[in-house]
């Protein structure tokens, strides 16, 4: 694929607004299906083989579920004016591609796709543990691993007058 020629093109904030509308509900709705499909498969096939640990990984998922909601909700809080309600600022465009709003949409796919899969199995709970793997690549992809092996800053033409000064001096003062 040939990459394109020019500026890229920009979307209004309208068509963020109402992109970011539509993703927020597509995400909860997904949230909410996972959750029945859990919630009414355990209750009629596996009520009895409910355990201590079952209830604490799904309080953790809706947990999960509801702070990527919030989260996903306040980075996209549009700003209006005070007078009119004319729309300023849409909020973070959900959809940008490498944003803040993909790393949380991919959290919500993740664990409803463990959250459907532990009907089979308790051990794809262990799925869940991807997400701190992924914050942790991510962190040293754009944080550590930039700041360990960063090379060192190479002398310029300052420096080298700087150290031939400093030189002289040093001879003046052993003389």
């Amino acid at each position: 694929m040939a990459p394109q020629k020019g500026k890229a093109p920009t979307k209004g904030a309208k068509q963020i607004l109402l992109e970011n509308s539509v993703t927020l509900n597509f995400y909860r709705n997904m949230s909410l299906v996972a959750i029945a499909a859990y919630g009414v498969v355990t209750t009629c096939l596996y009520l009895e083989d409910l355990t201590t640990g079952v209830i604490v990984m799904n309080v953790l998922v809706l947990l999960i579920y509801g702070g990527c909601y919030q989260m996903m909700k306040y980075i996209s809080r549009p700003t209006y004016t005070g007078n009119n309600g004319q729309l300023l600022d849409p909020g973070l465009d959900l959809n940008m591609e490498g944003g803040m709003g993909e790393h949380v949409k991919d959290i919500v796919i993740l664990t409803s796709l463990t959250h459907v899969l532990t009907i089979l199995s308790n051990y794809f709970w262990f799925l869940l543990l991807l997400v701190p793997l992924r914050a942790f690549w991510l962190l040293w992809k754009n944080v550590l691993g930039p700041w360990f092996f960063q090379e060192a800053p190479e002398d310029t033409e300052q420096d080298e007058k700087k150290k031939k000064k400093m030189e002289r001096k040093m001879k003046r003062y052993q003389q």
